[in-house]
C-alpha cells in the first residue's frame, strides 16, 4: 500500500534529524576524544535538555507501538504502565542525585564503575556491567521493531531502508557520541506530543466521542478480574509488574546514562518533578490501543496483510493510517521513526561506556584514554550492528523474550548499585552471590514459564501472582544480607572503598 505523501514528509522529517545529529558534535563543544565528553555530554546539560533526553531515552518507539498493542490485545493490563511510571520519579528524585554526587567527584560514568570503586571489586562491577550490555541490545533491536512497523506500513518493501538508517545511526554516534541523540530528542518529543495531542482529540471526534468508544471494548478488557477466592489473582501480578518495572527503569545503562550527563544533582531532582508529564502523555498514548480497537481497524482489507504480519503492534499505525491524511500519517510515522533513533544511539553509547570502563579498562589496558575511548567507539558499532542483525535474523518474538529476560536481570543489579548508596554494610562477594542467585532463579521461572512474566507463588495456602523480578530481587538481597555478615569478619573489605561517608550525605 504505497502512500507517496506520507513517505516524503516521512523521508524529510527523519534525513533532518540525522544532519542535526551530525551538527550536535560542535553543540556544548566539547573534546570528543574523551570519553567524559562523548559519552556524557561533558555532564553540561540542563533541566530542559535532560528532560528530552532522559524523556526520549523512556519512552521510546517500542512504547509507542507496545502498550496501545497490549491495551489492544490485552485491555486493562495495559495500563501498568501509568502506575510504573509514576513511582519510577520518586526513586529518580532519592537515589540519583547522590549517584551523580559520587560519580562526578570520582569520574565514574557508569552505574558498575561506582560499584568498583565502593567495593574495590572488578568482578562485581563485570557482572554488573555485563547484565547492562544483556539487557540493552534486545531493547535496541525492539526500537527496530517500531521503525519497521512504520517503514512497512508505508509500502516501502524489504530490510534496505532500516540498514540505511542504522548505517547513519551508527555514523553519528560515532562522530557526535551523546550530544546527537541528546539534540534529537527534542525534535523527537515534540513530533510525539504533537502526534499524541493530534489523534487524541481527532479519533474520539471522527468516532462519536469517548463514550461511544468505550461501548465498544468488551467489560472483561476494562477491569482486572476479580481474584478468586484464596488468591489475589491478577491484582498483585499487576500491583509488581509496575513495582518492578519502575525498580528496574533507572538501572539500565541508557537511562543512566542520561541521568549523569546532567549538570548536577538539582537537575536531576527538577527532572524527577517534571518527568511526569510523559506519563500523561503515556495514558493518553495507551487509549490509542482501546481506539484502534473500537475502530475494528484489523477488519478492513487494506489493512489485513499488516495485522497478519505484525500483529498487535500494527494497531496504532493501521489507525493513524485509517484516520489521517497522508502528510499527518508521514508525521506521526516519522515521529516513531525518530523514537527508535534516539534510544538506540544512547543505549549503544552506555553500552560503549560500560564496555570501555568496566571492562577494557580495568582488565586490558588501564591507563591509555586513547585506546580506550577507540574501544568505546568500536563497541558502540557492535552494539548496533548485533541490534541490526538481531531483528533481521531471529524472530521478532524472541527479540521481545530477550528483552523480558532483560528487565528480569537488569533489576538484579538494584541491591549492589542502589542499596551502596546508602549503607557500606554489604560484602561484595555476598553481593555477587546474590546477583547471581537472582539472575539464575530469574531466568529458570521465566523459561518454565513459558516467557510469562508472573509466577503463582502459594504461600501458607494463599495463591500470590508475582512479577518474576521482585521476587528474584527479593531472593537476591536476602542472600546478599545473610551472607554479608559471615563474610564481614572473616573477609572484610570496607578498606577497598574509595569513597568517603561524607559523599552521600
Amino acid at each position: 500500500m504505497s502512500r507517496p505523501l506520507a513517505t516524503i514528509v516521512f523521508l524529510v522529517l527523519v534525513i533532518f534529524v540525522i544532519i542535526l545529529g551530525f551538527v550536535a558534535g560542535r553543540w556544548k563543544a566539547g573534546n570528543l576524544s574523551h570519553i567524559e565528553e562523548w559519552g556524557l555530554g561533558g555532564r553540561r546539560f540542563g533541566a530542559w535538555i535532560s528532560w528530552f533526553l532522559i524523556g526520549g531515552d523512556v519512552y521510546t518507539a517500542y512504547t509507542f507501538i507496545a502498550i496501545p498493542a497490549l491495551m489492544y490485545g490485552a485491555g486493562a493490563l495495559g495500563f501498568f504502565a501509568l502506575p510504573y511510571t509514576v513511582v519510577c520519579y520518586p526513586i529518580l528524585y532519592l537515589v540519583f542525585p547522590k549517584l551523580w554526587k559520587v560519580s562526578n567527584k570520582y569520574g565514574y560514568i557508569t552505574g558498575p564503575e561506582f560499584v568498583r570503586g565502593r567495593y574495590g571489586n572488578r568482578w562485581l562491577a563485570l557482572a554488573i556491567g555485563i547484565t547492562g550490555i544483556a539487557a540493552t541490545m534486545p531493547y535496541i533491536a525492539l526500537q527496530l521493531v517500531g521503525m519497521q512497523v512504520v517503514i512497512g506500513a508505508l509500502g516501502i518493501p524489504g530490510h534496505l531502508p532500516l540498514i540505511v538508517a542504522f548505517v547513519v545511526l551508527a555514523a553519528f554516534t560515532w562522530t557526535s557520541g551523546l550530544r546527537a541523540p541528546a539534540m534529537i530528542s527534542i525534535i523527537k518529543d515534540l513530533l510525539i506530543y504533537i502526534t499524541v495531542l493530534v489523534t487524541i482529540v481527532a479519533i474520539p471526534i471522527s468516532m462519536g466521542g469517548f463514550s461511544n468508544i468505550f461501548a465498544h471494548i468488551p467489560p472483561a478488557k476494562l477491569i482486572l478480574p476479580l481474584p478468586p477466592k484464596g488468591s489475589s489473582g491478577a491484582y498483585s501480578g499487576y500491583a509488581t509488574l509496575a513495582l518492578g518495572s519502575a525498580m528496574a527503569l533507572f538501572l539500565y545503562p541508557h537511562t543512566t546514562t542520561g541521568i549523569l550527563s546532567s549538570a548536577g544533582p538539582r537537575i536531576i531532582k527538577r527532572n524527577a518533578a517534571l518527568l511526569p508529564a510523559y506519563t500523561i502523555m503515556l495514558g493518553l498514548l495507551a487509549l490509542l490501543g482501546f481506539m484502534a480497537f473500537a475502530s475494528g481497524v484489523e477488519k478492513l482489507p487494506q489493512f489485513s496483510e499488516g495485522f497478519a504480519r505484525y500483529k498487535a503492534s500494527y494497531a496504532v499505525p493501521a489507525l493513524i493510517l485509517n484516520e489521517f491524511p497522508d502528510w499527518f500519517v508521514g508525521i506521526a510515522f516519522a515521529a516513531i521513526a525518530i523514537g527508535a533513533l534516539v534510544p538506540a544511539a544512547i543505549m549503544a553509547i552506555a553500552s560503549a561506556n560500560i564496555f570501555s570502563r568496566d571492562f577494557y579498562a580495568p582488565f586490558v589496558c588501564r591507563k591509555d584514554s586513547t585506546s580506550q575511548m577507540l574501544a568505546a567507539k568500536s563497541f558502540a558499532m557492535v552494539m548496533i550492528l548485533g541490534a541490526l542483525v538481531f531483528i533481521i535474523a531471529i524472530p521478532t518474538k524472541f527479540a521481545v523474550q530477550l528483552q523480558l529476560l532483560g528487565g528480569m536481570w537488569i533489576i538484579q543489579t538494584f541491591p549492589a548499585i542502589v542499596f551502596s548508596l546508602f549503607t557500606r554494610f554489604f560484602n561484595s562477594w555476598a553481593l555477587l552471590i546474590g546477583w547471581f542467585t537472582g539472575v539464575v532463579s530469574a531466568t529458570w521461572l521465566v523459561t518454565e514459564n513459558s516467557f510469562g512474566p508472573t509466577w503463582t507463588f502459594h504461600v501458607f495456602g494463599y495463591s500470590v501472582p508475582s512479577y518474576i523480578a521482585i521476587a528474584t530481587v527479593l531472593l537476591n538481597a536476602l542472600v546478599a544480607f545473610a551472607l554479608s555478615i559471615p563474610l564481614n569478619s572473616v573477609a572484610n573489605d570496607q578498606h577497598r572503598d574509595e569513597t568517603e561517608i561524607a559523599d552521600y550525605v
